[in-house]
């Protein structure tokens, strides 16, 4: 009966490890969601949307140079946003998962990933929609908004790159867990000073010197 115990003991916990690490990657999805979705409302307020204007000779829709130029803005505030939220990301999944080792990273990453997509789609889903249908709907002389959407796909890029790297500089740049650990289970032994020991003296040149043992 013992035996069989014995056994059963490290696979229940085992399992029960493993358990808990699904758990806590299915809060670090869900944290990343909610922090996705968060980032979308303020990419949507920050972000100027050029306008399109409805040419009432053609009825068709123009863009100034200066919209032109706006167009940039949604990219680049996605991935201003996506820097500071992938290291706020990288920084928790390193406190949560570092004893897991390298699968640190790819949690890193991924969550990383996750919260860009979320913002991407969620961000397009605040905007003012889609400019094909409105431009069509709309009256020769009227000013349309643009859509805010994503143009450069390669920004969510940024999302996990942000995520990963302080994972990166903590683990390369702070002290090793298992040098720590081995220097608690093997610890240093202190050098032997001169002068008087219990067995023996040590002369100049560090040589122990045990008096022999006299039989009465």
């Amino acid at each position: 009966m013992s035996t069989t115990i014995t056994e059963e003991q490290p696979v229940e916990s085992r399992r029960d490890a493993d358990t808990s690490v699904v758990l806590w990657v299915a809060l670090l999805a869900g944290l990343s969601a909610v922090v996705g979705g968060l980032s979308a409302v303020f990419w949507a307020s920050v972000v100027t949307l050029p306008t399109w204007r409805i040419d009432a000779s053609s009825s068709s829709a123009v863009m100034s140079e200066r919209g032109v130029t706006q167009i940039v803005s949604a990219d680049i505030w996605f991935v201003i946003t996506g820097a500071l939220v992938g290291v706020g990301l990288g920084l928790v999944t390193w406190k949560w998962f570092r004893p897991l080792g390298w699968p640190t990273a790819i949690l890193a990453v991924a969550a990383g990933l996750l919260a860009g997509v979320v913002c991407w789609q969620v961000g397009q889903l605040l905007g003012p929609g889609s400019e094909a249908e409105r431009i069509a709907a709309a009256e020769p002389g009227s000013v349309i908004p643009a859509a805010l959407r994503l143009r450069a796909v390669s920004a969510l890029a940024v999302w996990g790159f942000a995520a990963i790297t302080p994972v990166l500089l903590i683990s390369s740049l702070g002290p090793d867990d298992e040098d720590a650990s081995s220097r608690r289970r093997h610890p240093r032994r202190q050098p032997v000073g001169s002068g008087a020991t219990e067995s023996g003296t040590v002369d100049e040149r560090g040589v122990l010197t045990v008096p022999e043992e006299t039989t009465g």
